[in-house]
């Protein structure tokens, strides 16, 4: 506590405990009111609220007191065994509130979602702006301050509005109009926002002084008793004691007694948790509060309460509202309110009875205002019907009954939305293509209960005859056993008549029940090789690379994969790509181990040895389509067009004496009467170019210089495409087909460049983009 106890920090708690006391004061007596119970306990129950929990608790923000929300059920308890054997009740309650501090249920507050909680503090809002209004004209018959749109006689907030042109004060309505304008107008002048002086405090003074000028204007501006506040007066402090009342003991083997203790204990309990989180969303600071450590606190001080004749306190909106807005630092302000409720009942009644009701009304009226501000209505209209059904169901519902009911509907219909969500995608369902044919694979989310049954089931019941399905329960930490019985069943019956093929994965390590089985193949294996044409791989590799955009790649079990493939192999394609750290083909393509033979060498160039390894990969290995792919930004590509009619000036500063072969094969490609641009972009938009072009050369290279390739290619076991790997977007282009896929590129749309790029024919019929004239040399044909 003496950290807590600073000069700055007394600076702001103690204007703000001051009028948080002004707030409380009386709420305190008119929630004993409702409540049934005598005003002098509304008052212990602030002081103790304030002293003793605001002592205890973790919290710097949070106010204790009487709760409104607790009205009804202390109204009838008290009705049902009488006040004396209530307050045993509320002693019982008390100790049960420690129990479950203790056991750490604070942590309960947590499954509230935040548009419940934001639902609560709008509703607050608006009910103390409802409540407000007659106060703040001078309608003052319902001095209770019950946080309900229905009042314990059964009269509603909007009748009493209905009231208000038939009873109204000219002296409150001044009042309260007044100290409306300081409370808003304040912060819009400078210098009285940087004063530090709380502006609550101001509009009560000012409410309260000119009341002897208003009253001198004749007795129609005067303001009776009843439109102030009304604290008991005590003639001497032996008084005070008279007001104590005891609990009664000998009802101690009365059943109602614990059903009533255990009923408030939970009620009370719940309302301080919603509330702790509510108060926490609008602490500036966004502090948090210990949940069970404020049990604790709240039990004992319902513990002491019961013993000295206190209604039963939970944290309160409200107050714990003004106290934020009136811009406490710690929860001395919270004590010091508690001590002020002590002093004032005890010494100075008579001053706090000239403060106007309206006054009072007036910051109670702002507080609402900015609890249930314009602002944070549009921001859950923005995160749409999941949060803006369940808030608006709250606010209503909390409105129209009370704190508790409104809270449960909130919550009852946001659990409706997470049941209709959890319904609606409580899997995951993706078409994988794989080398041996499409298998769609079905991932249980996270959470599988009795409720996924039957959107699961009519899963499984959809699929078409001879379809091939994995049902992946790697991600799933639970899974109703009703649902594992319907995967067991479809797999062992239905699926065996309908030639279904049901491979199980994610199912051993946590239900024994069911056992893991992969009947499908994600590898290539000699009959798929011999199966597929030059177009169908093709079409694979762009369906891989597809999902490589998408960042959606197939789950491969690496390990059955090794195993598997460790008997032999039967590659689908030969990729001669760059040595480029950026252009691995297997990733690019989103391909498994043995699905191709990868030839990588700086400039993608066909020297003799590369020759030898793409023949032996088709004529040897059985691979069905060749593809030579380069790339963007490619190193080798542009060292060749810097270097070119200089390459010896390449050994001399990169002292790489082996790599002249290299860039030689690629400057083949080049026009050496056209200029080569000096614009760096036009440069690298010129290099792309020769890119293309050597792609298309490399191709003729093979066709012409290997006749076990030309031989193959001609009879149509094996297809050749040239390929450019966009590093920017990850795309591969592909283009230049010969053999069976002659027709498969004919469209310029198939290969697209940047804009200064344009078509020219190539060989074959096929379209071969080329950079434009101005920025490189014109290729001629093959």
């Amino acid at each position: 506590m003496k950290s807590l106890i600073t000069l700055k920090n007394l600076r702001q708690d103690l204007p703000a405990g001051l009028v948080t006391f002004l707030v409380a004061l009386p709420l305190c007596l008119g929630i004993a009111l409702a409540s049934g119970a005598p005003l002098f306990s509304g008052v212990m129950a602030g002081i103790i609220g304030g002293i003793v929990v605001g002592s205890l608790s973790g919290s710097p923000t949070s106010v204790s007191g009487p709760a409104a929300g607790l009205a009804a059920i202390v109204l009838t308890q008290i009705e049902n065994m009488g006040f004396e054997s209530f307050l045993f009740a509320v002693m019982i309650a008390g100790l049960l509130q420690i129990v479950l501090g203790l056991i750490k249920a604070g942590s309960f507050s947590s499954f509230f979602p935040s548009s419940v909680v934001k639902g609560l503090l709008t509703a607050i809002g608006v009910l103390l702006i409802l409540k407000q209004l007659p106060h703040l004209v001078g309608h003052d018959p319902d001095p209770v301050g019950e946080m309900s749109f229905q009042q314990p006689d059964h009269e509603s907030t909007l009748s009493e509005l209905g009231l208000i042109f038939q009873d109204f004060q000219l002296a409150a309505i001044v009042t309260g109009f007044l100290s409306l304008l300081i409370l808003v107008g304040w912060s819009r002048v400078r210098f009285l926002e940087k004063s530090g002086i709380p502006v609550p405090l101001v509009a009560v003074i000012v409410g309260t002084a000119i009341q002897p000028v208003l009253a001198s204007l004749g007795a129609r501006w005067a303001l009776g008793a009843d439109h102030l506040v009304q604290v008991p007066v005590l003639s001497n402090l032996g008084e005070a004691k008279s007001l104590l009342v005891f609990p009664d003991f000998s009802l101690w083997n009365d059943q109602r007694l614990y059903v009533a203790a255990v009923t408030l204990a939970l009620v009370a309990s719940l309302e301080t948790l919603l509330n702790l989180d509510a108060v926490d969303n609008i602490d500036p600071k966004q502090r948090t509060s210990p949940p069970n450590r404020e049990l604790i606190a709240q039990g004992i001080g319902n513990t002491l309460g019961g013993l000295v004749g206190a209604l039963p306190v939970t944290s309160v909106v409200v107050r714990s509202s003004v106290n934020v807005q009136a811009g406490n630092e710690t929860k001395i302000s919270a004590i010091f309110h508690g001590v002020l409720l002590a002093l004032c009942v005890l010494f100075i009644p008579q001053i706090l009875n000239l403060i106007p009701l309206s006054t009072l009304a007036a910051i109670l009226i702002v507080t609402g205002f900015k609890l249930a501000s314009p602002k944070l209505v549009k921001s859950m209209w923005d995160g749409g019907k999941p949060q803006f059904v369940p808030y608006a169901t709250t606010v209503f519902a909390i409105v129209f009954t009370d704190l508790l009911l409104g809270v449960l509907i909130g919550l009852a219909v946001s659990i409706g939305f997470i049941l209709r969500s959890n319904l609606a995608r409580p899997l995951k369902k993706v078409m994988e293509k794989h080398v041996t044919g499409d298998v769609l694979r079905i991932e249980l989310s996270e959470q599988v209960s009795f409720f996924n049954r039957a959107a699961i089931e009519h899963t499984l019941d959809s699929l078409g005859r001879g379809s091939r399905v994995i049902i992946d329960a790697s991600n799933s930490d639970f899974i109703d056993p009703d649902v594992l019985l319907l995967i067991k069943e479809f797999k062992q019956s239905t699926a065996e008549t309908r030639s279904v093929t049901v491979s199980l994965v994610g199912f051993k390590e946590q239900y024994s029940q069911i056992e893991d089985e992969v009947l499908y193949e994600d590898f290539a294996t000699r009959e798929v090789q011999e199966r597929l044409t030059p177009k169908a791989v093709l079409d694979l590799l762009r369906a891989g690379n597809s999902r490589f955009l998408r960042g959606q790649r197939l789950q491969r079990d690496w390990s059955r994969q090794v195993a598997e493939t460790a008997k032999g192999q039967a590659p689908l394609a030969v990729i001669l790509s760059c040595i480029d750290s950026r252009n691995s083909s297997e990733l690019i393509f989103d391909l498994g181990i043995g699905d191709i033979m990868s030839v990588r060498i700086a400039g993608n160039v066909a020297k003799t040895k590369v020759l030898g390894s793409i023949e032996f990969s088709c004529a040897v290995a059985g691979a069905k389509l060749i593809v030579v792919m380069g790339h963007t930004r490619c190193g080798a590509v542009s060292a060749a067009v810097r270097a070119y009619g200089d390459l010896d000036s390449v050994e001399r500063t990169t002292g790489c004496a082996h790599i002249r072969v290299l860039l030689e094969s690629i400057q083949d490609s080049m026009d050496p009467n056209a200029p080569i641009p000096r614009d760096p972009e036009a440069l690298e938009q010129y290099a792309d170019g020769v890119a293309v072009r050597h792609v298309h050369d490399t191709i003729e290279k093979l066709m012409n210089e290997s006749a076990a390739l030309s031989k193959l290619v001609k009879e149509g076991t094996v297809g050749i495409v040239g390929g450019l790997y966009d590093v920017k977007t990850g795309q591969v282009h592909f283009f230049g087909a010969r053999g069976p896929l002659a027709d498969e590129l004919s469209e310029p749309s198939d290969f697209l460049l940047p804009e200064s790029m344009r078509s020219l024919p190539g060989g074959a019929g096929q379209v071969l983009a080329v950079p434009d004239r101005s920025l490189a040399p014109t290729f001629s044909d093959s």
